[in-house]
């Protein structure tokens, strides 16, 4: 799929209680939030592991990030679906046969609330 300025791509995934036991071993963020449930049975999610949202979709497009910015808006927990809207802001060929990228992302969870957002730029290989 060619991208062009103004593409919306989405992506959805609801997170798990496997997804943060995965995460917290890989990662090593072994914050009590993430290991202890609240008083709905849920765990907080890691911050980074709902950033992976847009990174999948980077991945994707295999863009090699240059730089990453997340603003972090309200907890996700285990059990909530996010659905990530990335924004395709510039595509730009560049002389040595790549292109740049610059994107906007917005993450919210099945309520419509706000949880995630930011942006990433880098070169498509």
């Amino acid at each position: 799929m060619s991208l062009k300025v103004g593409d919306i791509i989405t992506f959805e995934r609801t997170l798990t209680v496997k997804d943060v036991t995965l995460f917290t071993e890989l990662s090593g963020d072994q914050g009590k939030h993430h290991l202890t449930p609240d008083e709905q049975g849920r765990l907080v999610v890691q911050g980074l592991l709902t950033a992976s949202l847009p990174t999948k979709i980077g991945g994707d497009h295999n863009v090699l990030a240059r730089t990453m910015n997340f603003e972090f808006l309200r907890p996700v927990f285990t059990g909530d679906n996010i659905i990530c809207e990335v924004k395709i802001e510039k595509y730009e060929r560049l002389e040595n046969n790549r292109t740049a990228i610059v994107a906007t992302f917005l993450c919210e969870n099945q309520n419509e609330k706000e949880v995630l957002k930011g942006d990433f730029s880098g070169v498509i290989l």
